[in-house]
């Protein structure tokens, strides 16, 4: 089942014309150095950013939707999140709920649960340290049970330990029926829990497809202008500069 998709997506200057589906059950990562494009297409895809082309949801124009029913089916977890207010960790979690109206106390305390930052419920979000927070906004989406949820660089402030541990969590997550666009810097993770990778490049999808048929030498070089080693003979595969 097709969950979302962008067809002829873009932002003048900084994405062109992007195709792109996502289906239940798929993480699909968004690779490619900086400035390529990643963020402001998981943007245009969350409903954030103002673009040209079409996105569907759910096979449904995205214009179709209202700003709740919308919220119900996407949602972002972007690469910094702040909040105005010294909130504490259980009533940042809480609002993930707002699209549904309710406060369903066992899906909040599930996210948190599910985040690892239970036993933080009672502290404020500034009282974390910024990996501690990213787990937290992580929470908050989480509670909203989104069928897409779009997470933008999710695992660059924390430790090994978490990120496998995050990733694992996306993974199941998407394994539910559900479906999971994921902004990656590291290769190596993108190979082992990505079904199939996006590789950006000055705004365009330059490769698209299973992990083998994109992290090719050839295609990383010319995107990531360095030489890359790609091994996916051992699990997980290794994919490094030369």
């Amino acid at each position: 089942m097709e969950l979302i998709r962008a067809v002829g997506v873009g932002v003048e200057e900084r994405l062109q014309d992007v195709d792109l589906n996502l289906n239940a059950g798929e993480v699909i990562g968004i690779i490619g150095p900086n400035g390529s494009g990643k963020s402001t297409l998981l943007n245009c895809l969350a409903g954030v950013q103002a673009h040209h082309g079409q996105v569907l949801i759910g096979g449904q124009p995205e214009k179709h939707l209202n700003a709740k029913e919308r919220a119900r089916q996407v949602a972002l977890l972007p690469q910094s999140s702040q909040s105005a207010w010294a909130l504490n960790v259980e009533n940042i979690v809480t609002l993930g709920r707002l699209p549904w109206g309710d406060e369903d106390i066992d899906k909040i305390h599930h996210a948190m649960h599910q985040a690892g930052i239970w036993q933080w419920r009672k502290r404020r979000i500034d009282q974390l340290s910024g990996g501690e927070q990213t787990r937290v906004w992580l929470a908050r989406v989480l509670a909203g049970e989104p069928r897409v949820l779009i997470a933008d660089e999710p695992v660059a402030s924390l430790d090994l330990y978490y990120q496998r541990h995050i990733l694992d969590l996306l993974r199941a997550y998407a394994s539910e029926g559900r479906g999971v666009l994921v902004s990656i810097h590291d290769l190596t993770l993108a190979a082992r829990y990505c079904d199939r990778l996006c590789l950006m490049h000055q705004g365009r999808i330059y490769q698209s497809g299973t992990t083998q048929k994109v992290l090719k030498p050839e295609h990383l070089a010319k995107v990531f202008n360095v030489e890359v080693h790609v091994d996916f003979s051992v699990t997980p595969p290794i994919i490094q500069p030369r």
